[in-house]
């Protein structure tokens, strides 16, 4: 009886492996520094202190879970993806407002040569999270062999 195995490139680990480290330490940073994630936070987003606490907890359980081997617990890497896909989603509008207030961190303001490629690469890391997650692999194919 033979059983078709999924084996994973090298290519599609190192790019998971690198978007949980990037997570793990924007979830650090949020939680040690989070007057930069306040100052860009939106004045409608109640209880700002409290969500950026809760959002550097969650980029850092949905980094765990991305490194998470597959099996060992059942769909946690699948719930990660999306988890940090819906965060990266959810935190649009603060990157929106830092932006277009051009709101500064550290006294320092930024040019659009910064905000603009920041936008423009937040729908791909929604992807690269789904990717990265194994909730899609478009629009690359799955090579069992």
């Amino acid at each position: 009886m033979q059983r078709a195995q999924h084996k994973e490139s090298l290519a599609r680990r190192f790019f998971r492996g690198l978007l949980a480290l990037i997570y793990l330490v924007a979830g650090i940073a949020h939680i040690r520094s989070p007057g930069g994630f306040l100052a860009i936070t939106p004045d409608w987003v109640p209880f700002a202190e409290q969500v950026i606490l809760l959002t550097g907890v969650a980029e850092i359980a949905g980094a765990i879970g991305l490194l998470i081997p597959p099996g060992t617990i059942p769909r946690l890497r699948y719930a990660a993806g999306i988890g940090l896909a819906l965060y990266a989603l959810f935190v649009f509008p603060a990157n929106i407002n830092h932006a277009i207030n051009n709101i500064p961190i550290s006294g320092q303001t930024a040019s659009w040569l910064y905000h603009a490629p920041r936008l423009a690469f937040q729908p791909v890391i929604i992807w690269w999270a789904l990717i990265a997650g194994g909730v899609t692999d478009w629009p690359f194919r799955r090579q069992n062999s």
